[in-house]
């Protein structure tokens, strides 16, 4: 859903996106620290549908497998991995979402209006919509 909305709205709208790795979910840390790994090998995209996919294996072996299986370079990714190149940056992101109000996933914020969970498509243009049509930017309310 995220495509068609780029596409729908090219030069409009901008897609961030940022780690939120609950604790409640055994190894969704590492799993956000090799979703960068894939990244940084060009593959951050087809690693994080991946992930949705193979929820809930993220053992080591299990994240290396999957790197295997988009045919990166596994030693590569490994190294990344095993050396917590991004776990800073991963956890940063979720401070980031804790100050912005973030309790959950999946959260999105169009124009600093929270929208969380899943929603249809057509909830997403009403809010781009009125972003677009006047609504100042903002930062992210709280609750």
């Amino acid at each position: 859903m995220l495509g068609r909305i780029i596409a729908e709205y090219p030069g409009k709208v901008r897609l961030v996106f940022k780690d939120f790795p609950l604790a409640s979910h055994e190894g969704a840390l590492p799993a956000a620290e090799a979703a960068r790994c894939a990244g940084d090998l060009g593959r951050f995209w087809e690693y994080h549908d991946l992930l949705f996919v193979a929820q809930p294996s993220f053992a080591r072996a299990d994240l290396v497998g999957y790197a295997s299986r988009l045919g990166l370079p596994v030693d590569r990714f490994t190294t990344c991995l095993d050396g917590g190149q991004h776990r800073q940056a991963v956890r940063a992101d979720l401070a980031e979402g804790r100050a912005a109000g973030v309790r959950g996933t999946p959260t999105f914020f169009v124009n600093g209006e929270r929208m969380v969970g899943a929603r249809p498509f057509e909830a997403f243009r009403a809010a781009i919509e009125q972003a677009l049509n006047g609504t100042a930017p903002r930062e992210p309310k709280n609750p």
